[in-house]
């Protein structure tokens, strides 16, 4: 038996699981009307568009959800924390931005915070702008996929905007500009003194990524987020390495900018 498309049995091993406590606790917090959000997450109750109002430290903002998977999205984003960060966020290289949610979560979490977003989803880009309403002067969006090396890539499409990604079996695919790490890295890298925070979510490409960056450039970053449901373990002399979520958090050792 499934509920909202999740086996019976996780939902309720859910309350068990810290994470899934966090998201809760934080659902009363985020959002103004939770019982509305939590009908939706647990029973996939609603209908779609859906004006979303989320708190933030910069007030509340309205993201416009196109299907439940969106929400989903806003529950991980900013009820469990996957990509949890401190004030004082100045700089953020996201890729894989969806529709915006994890770069409205980054942007409100500092008026000086500024993102550099890649999303090569034509679908997603018109409501990524929309979410993102307001803070055009501190984001730059890059319409380019991002993965260890670059050029032509086939990149697979679905309806939701959520689960395509290079390669990735969809049914649907398209030819995209594909941009290598490092030559991402190094490009923001000339307009700032460090990267506070790097998140890569690109549905299967993530570790191969960050293995791709050289030493060098990895050192000018202070934290990485990358989205990974298997294990993988990174280089110990360069990272310090937790799971986060769905994440895998890497602490860059010796970090400067």
């Amino acid at each position: 038996m499934t509920i909202a498309g999740r086996p019976l049995g996780a939902i309720l091993r859910a309350p068990f699981q810290a994470r899934h406590l966090v998201a809760l606790v934080n659902m009363l917090r985020v959002y103004p009307r939770p019982w509305r959000e939590l009908s939706r997450y647990l029973l996939g109750r609603g209908s779609y568009p859906y004006a979303c109002r989320v708190r933030t430290p910069l007030g509340t903002r309205v993201l416009t959800l196109d299907s439940h998977h969106d929400l989903l999205t806003v529950n991980e984003v900013f009820c469990r924390l996957d990509y949890r960060c401190s004030p004082g966020l100045r700089t953020v290289v996201d890729i894989g931005s969806n529709i915006g949610v994890s770069a409205l979560y980054f942007l409100t979490r500092d008026p000086g915070a500024t993102c550099w977003l890649f999303e090569p989803d034509p679908h997603n880009l018109a409501r990524l702008r929309a979410n993102l309403a307001g803070f055009e002067d501190r984001y730059v969006l890059d319409e380019r996929a991002v993965a260890d090396t670059g050029g032509r890539v086939r990149f697979g499409v679905e309806p939701t905007g959520r689960y395509g990604g290079i390669d990735v079996e969809t049914g649907t695919s398209i030819e995209v500009d594909c941009v290598a790490i490092d030559d991402v890295l190094t490009r923001v890298l000339a307009e700032t003194d460090g990267i506070d925070l790097l998140k890569i979510d690109t549905e299967g490409a993530e570790a191969r990524t960050v293995r791709a960056i050289r030493p060098d450039l990895v050192r000018r970053v202070r934290r990485i987020y990358l989205e990974c449901t298997a294990f993988e373990e990174f280089d110990p002399t360069l990272f310090r390495q937790s799971r986060r979520g769905q994440c895998i958090r890497l602490d860059v050792t010796s970090a400067r900018g």
